[in-house]
């Protein structure tokens, strides 16, 4: 079916948004913390009626990680499965399935593709002159603190401000986390997908996080859907993790690294394990602390948004939203006394046993025969590194 994507203009006619062309293959690359999770949640949990409207979620889950890591050729977050190239190839043939219908791909991992020939690639693959990308905005000074404690959901042990003092003032700012500004240098993401679709064939929408529903009524309108018919799915396991949280994972993620347990078993144990079942179970109170970012920081991201919000503008994309919002300061905290970061003792009870029902999920084999050392005689380091390589033994079935 042949389309003119080109000519799309989503912010004509009076400031009203503009459906898409039937037949546009619409990528939404995300980044990261910009509102990816709540679009798949609900976009999934609708994908039966979308069809009635020309519309078509490809992927048969919310999220198809495992393809977008395969097409950037990114590896998996530490200790999962790696993807393959038959995730994505399994995910263009089911766009392909979807024919003269609008499919809507989506995956913050998108954002990670680094270089101009794995974009291009990726955008041939997935129809070319078809293909229009969705990039959702938001200010860094509010991403931040949520990304620091992602990356120790996958095993940073760096704290809050020793990490903002590596992404700011230490150059070339690629230490820890080298993804960081791959995904969050917001001006050179949209560039490396404007050099593979041109400009026009760019959407940016900058979230507006006092419109708690505006990110779905984009949506609707550049899909051509009825009003609502996105709606918000409740996600406990998407919810960022208190200071406290975050802080006890990352004094785990020490113990784990020093004792060089294998990245597997962290997988199983403590990202799908203890974490998922804290964050499922354990709903913050307004009494836990919050991960603040201190002002210096602040300052330097909203001067950074600035300076994005102008790179972007001058590129001929469509820009739906308020731009100054990605250079906007948030106001300071009311002055207090420092709370005390604690972990409650059911939160970390719940942690504990969301450990040890993953571990006894798996069937248990017979151990391996007696060492002539008894335990007592062992060292703790030792004794932790063999109990971790046998609890993955048993975990892999061996």
């Amino acid at each position: 079916m042949e389309t003119d994507c080109t000519r799309h203009e989503p912010a004509a006619n009076g400031g009203e948004i503009a459906p898409l062309p039937a037949g546009t293959r619409l990528l939404h690359i995300g980044p990261h913390k910009t509102g990816t999770t709540s679009i798949q949640g609900a976009m999934f949990a609708a994908r039966d009626r979308l069809g009635e409207h020309g519309v078509a979620w490809p992927a048969t889950t919310r999220h198809p990680m495992e393809a977008a890591l395969a097409a950037c050729a990114r590896p998996a977050m530490m200790g999962d499965t790696v993807p393959t190239d038959q995730h994505w190839t399994r995910l263009l043939a089911q766009v392909e399935a979807a024919g003269g219908r609008t499919s809507v791909v989506s995956s913050e991992f998108f954002a990670d593709a680094e270089d101009d020939a794995t974009v291009a690639r990726i955008v041939e693959q997935l129809g070319g002159d078809r293909v229009h990308v969705l990039v959702t905005l938001r200010p860094l000074a509010r991403i931040m603190p949520s990304q620091w404690q992602q990356y120790v959901q996958n095993g940073l042990r760096m704290g809050y401000e020793d990490w903002l003092t590596h992404m700011l003032r230490k150059a070339p700012y690629d230490r820890p986390n080298p993804s960081f500004w791959r995904r969050h240098r917001h001006d050179r993401l949209v560039e490396r997908w404007v050099r593979a679709v041109g400009p026009r064939r760019v959407t940016v929408v900058v979230v507006d996080d006092h419109d708690r529903g505006g990110l779905m009524r984009t949506f609707e309108r550049l899909l051509g859907l009825p009003d609502n018919l996105l709606q918000p799915v409740p996600d406990a396991a998407n919810r960022s993790l208190t200071l406290a949280e975050t802080e006890m994972l990352r004094n785990l993620n020490k113990e784990f690294r020093g004792n060089g347990l294998p990245d597997e078993l962290y997988s199983t144990l403590v990202r799908n394990g203890a974490v998922m079942h804290m964050k499922n179970t354990c709903s913050p109170s307004p009494e836990d602390v919050k991960i603040s970012t201190p002002g210096w920081a602040v300052e330097a991201a909203a001067e950074i948004g600035a300076e994005m919000a102008g790179r972007i503008g001058a590129m001929g994309v469509w820009v739906l939203g308020d731009p100054a919002l990605l250079s906007a300061v948030p106001p300071p905290p009311v002055c207090e006394a420092p709370a005390e970061p604690r972990i409650a003792p059911e939160v970390a009870a719940q942690a504990l046993y969301g450990a040890l029902a993953a571990a006894a999920s798996a069937p248990v084999r017979h151990t391996t025969p007696a060492k002539a050392r008894t335990v007592h005689q062992t060292s703790s380091r030792e004794l932790v590194k063999v109990l971790g390589h046998r609890c993955l033994k048993k975990l892999r079935g061996h």
